[in-house]
């Protein structure tokens, strides 16, 4: 059964709001995120439809507090809660939230490829 840890999973994102590490789990992304500054990242999923991610993610909130926002409504989730965020969010995290995601691989690489995009053009990366 493949699994993942946060401690042996290398860095791959590296910016003043986000590290995150990410594995493959046969076909879902675990993503270990801290963020130690507040970020709303909604201008990062311009491009997509309604401008909103629409990749599927189950979390856990270690710490902090992140909240999604849809068209209709929010939700806010703390430390210790476990989460399910559906297509057409936009996510917004306060400084000092650490939490576990997983993602359909397949959708989170399609999401991240226009977010890339989006950091790219803006110069951040």
């Amino acid at each position: 059964m493949p699994s993942a840890n946060k401690m042996t999973t290398p860095v791959s994102v590296d910016l003043p709001v986000l590290q995150g590490r990410y594995a493959d789990l046969d076909g879902y992304t675990v993503g270990f995120e801290s963020y130690p500054e507040d970020v709303d990242p909604g201008p990062l999923f311009a491009g997509l439809p309604d401008d909103r991610c629409q990749c599927a993610h189950w979390g856990v909130v270690q710490s902090g507090q992140i909240t999604f926002r849809w068209a209709d409504h929010e939700e806010t989730y703390g430390a210790g809660d476990a989460y399910y965020a559906g297509p057409g969010h936009l996510p917004l995290i306060a400084a000092g939230t650490s939490l576990v995601e997983f993602s359909p691989t397949e959708g989170l690489e399609a999401t991240m490829a226009v977010v890339e995009g989006n950091l790219a053009a803006a110069g951040a990366v």
